[in-house]
């Protein structure tokens, strides 16, 4: 059986952008505002699975209290963490470390954040987190409410992009794309 995995990302934060990683900053009053005009007339879900962090999961209990859904909390489906780069903007670390910028950006894969979490680890622990969510929702419609980094991982994915290509990905605030997740753990993107 397939899944249905709609990927919502948070909206905009307190500590604005740059990378929030694993910083747990709260949503602004724009931000709740993205994240609520998103989900408008999309649905119906079976259930709502959110990263822990704040920005995540608070809205993911408004949501599930508005819509009489379940929500499960996956700390596998945080934003990777950025090391010493965390809650930086891209413009601050090319004044301070554009080469390691440019290498990450290059090839994210092959370049980790200093005391980051290397992004083989980081979708190693996205995937192990959507296998068992097939496993465990196959039949369903879910809704992941997660991280630019998670949804980039998941859509270059599904796109058959490079894996060089990952940081290439859009995701805006509050941007909302839908997956399917075939029966032999496929994933697809559906329009």
């Amino acid at each position: 059986m397939t899944l249905r995995l709609d990927l919502l990302r948070h909206g905009e934060t307190e500590l604005g952008g740059g990378l929030r990683g694993s910083l747990d900053d709260a949503l602004t009053p724009k931000g709740w505002e993205q994240m609520r005009a998103a989900v408008v007339a999309r649905g119906p879900w079976d259930l709502l699975v959110s990263s822990p962090l704040q920005r995540c999961a608070r809205f993911a209990d408004e949501l599930g209290a508005r819509l009489n859904l379940p929500v499960r909390l996956e700390k596998n489906l945080q934003e990777l963490h950025f090391g010493a780069w965390e809650g930086q903007s891209a413009a601050t670390l090319m004044e301070t470390d554009a080469e390691g910028l440019g290498r990450f950006w290059a090839d994210p894969y092959g370049f980790t954040p200093p005391d980051g979490e290397p992004v083989s680890d980081f979708s190693d622990r996205v995937f192990s987190a959507v296998s068992r969510m097939h496993q465990a929702y196959a039949g369903q419609r879910v809704l992941l409410i997660s991280h630019g980094g998670v949804m980039r991982l998941l859509l270059a994915h599904a796109r058959g992009l490079p894996r060089e290509q990952l940081l290439n990905v859009e995701v805006g605030h509050a941007g909302l794309f839908s997956l399917q997740v075939t029966a032999d753990g496929v994933l697809k993107e559906v329009g």
